[in-house]
């Protein structure tokens, strides 16, 4: 039998060569050798929209688009929504009877995004057992690996905590998730902040070409290269970042050592670099064009990974009542 694994992404819109780099090409290379499922963690979601929820429906469909247009097979991945996998919420209740409320309060993510996210109230009981819910949704599928980012790494730790926890009390029934730390993506969005749709700053999987070529016109490069004379440095500019991954290798040293001796102008530099993008996104938009003119396709994708989704919960429920003895 493969060893499973298990990862989930908040439905908050369509996806940008962030996602793509920061976890989708990741996915994929799990497919083949592992029992992957990959949900829609709209519950999560509400942890931080609950006051504006209306993304978190509009953005489903269009995720499992994304994702299968850039190679994520449905033949060898579960796809799944949260929501729809009522045993989520149930194991997740059962945890919260037996998770000590340090274990929450003491948890780095948790402390931070309180400090971080000022523009809502996030001092509720849901976004303090977020990781409890993550625990139920990563071992009702009895998982051995989760790839995530380093954030979510005490997450995970915490998972493996909290199936201990539950196996000491009741008998062995869940594995010890390992962490699978995904690289994170060295792609920051056009203003050099993190990309992210909310800071409007993101290229899309979706994006025409006309756009992208826009985007990447209004990218900041080297802030200390004024005029096309002064030298440049590669190793902080945004648009040699993009270039190291859809620039030809020998091409990238080629920019480089223009750039430090100040041989190339940055607007020429976008130009090369906005060709290259544009050719290795085509593919993924084609893709997406082509399920979004038979939608029902992705929909029924999707239904289907809910029913085999919902038949492992079921079995892991079952087993975890009769420890319990409910």
């Amino acid at each position: 039998m493969k060893k499973i694994i298990v990862s989930g992404m908040r439905p908050t819109g369509q996806m940008h060569v962030g996602h793509l780099h920061g976890a989708l090409l990741n996915w994929k290379s799990f497919q083949d050798d592992y029992r992957c499922f990959y949900f829609i963690a709209d519950w999560h979601a509400l942890t931080t929209e609950y006051e504006s929820p209306s993304i978190i429906k509009e953005s489903k469909i269009d995720m499992i688009t994304d994702w299968i247009s850039v190679g994520l097979d449905p033949n060898k991945c579960v796809f799944f929504v949260q929501s729809e996998i009522k045993e989520h919420a149930e194991l997740h209740l059962l945890f919260s009877m037996i998770v000590p409320l340090p274990w929450l309060e003491r948890n780095p993510t948790y402390k931070e995004q309180l400090r971080e996210i000022s523009t809502r109230d996030l001092y509720t009981y849901g976004f303090l057992g977020y990781p409890v819910l993550q625990a139920a949704d990563i071992l009702i599928y009895k998982a051995n690996g989760v790839p995530v980012g380093e954030d979510q790494a005490p997450h995970v730790e915490l998972t493996r905590d909290i199936a201990r926890r539950f196996n000491y009390l009741y008998g062995e029934v869940f594995p010890l998730p390992e962490v699978m730390l995904t690289k994170t993506s060295k792609l920051l969005g056009i203003d050099r902040r993190k990309m992210s749709k909310s800071y409007n700053n993101a290229i899309f999987l979706r994006d025409e070409p006309k756009v992208i070529s826009e985007k990447v016109s209004q990218m900041i490069t080297d802030p200390q290269r004024a005029r096309k004379s002064d030298p440049g440095d590669p190793s902080i500019c945004n648009v040699y970042s993009f270039h190291e991954i859809y620039t030809d290798y020998q091409k990238v040293l080629e920019i480089g050592e223009s750039c430090r001796t100040a041989k190339i102008g940055c607007v020429e530099c976008k130009k090369i670099m906005a060709k290259n993008l544009i050719d290795s996104l085509t593919p993924y938009r084609e893709r997406i064009n082509e399920l979004l003119a038979s939608k029902h396709e992705v929909e029924d994708i999707l239904s289907e990974g809910n029913n085999k989704a919902r038949s492992v919960a079921r079995q892991t429920m079952e087993e975890v009542r009769s420890r319990i003895g409910l």
